[in-house]
């Protein structure tokens, strides 16, 4: 597997840092990873669903940490590059420049 395309966009938050799409092998998007700091520095927070009792689920995550490890450095990567960047359009809730972004590349989203 390999994540062939990022999109971070910046936000400015006390601990989230950055919201984050992925492509993995030109084929598959996943939206919603987050970029946090936290007490040990920065780290890549999965995309999750509030369960009924308030807690956080992860809806996809990496099975293995070799996977997270590398997941984490590709991302981190990019959102050092992006923060470094002149700034561009706020992201809106749902996605729709990122969605638009990667139609733009011929790569389909859900609800495009």
């Amino acid at each position: 597997m390999e994540i062939t395309q990022v999109k971070v966009f910046p936000v400015e938050e006390e601990k989230l840092k950055a919201y984050v799409s992925i492509v993995l092998d030109d084929c598959f998007l996943v939206s919603d990873l987050k970029v946090i700091h936290g007490p040990n520095g920065l780290f890549i927070s999965m995309p999750s669903k509030r369960k009924k009792n308030g807690d956080f689920k992860d809806i996809a995550h990496p099975l293995n940490r070799e996977t997270r490890e590398r997941m984490e450095r590709r991302i981190l990567d990019e959102y050092e590059r992006a923060k470094h960047a002149p700034p561009a359009a706020e992201p809106s809730g749902d996605y729709a420049e990122a969605n638009a972004d990667f139609a733009s590349h011929g790569i389909q989203t859900f609800g495009s």
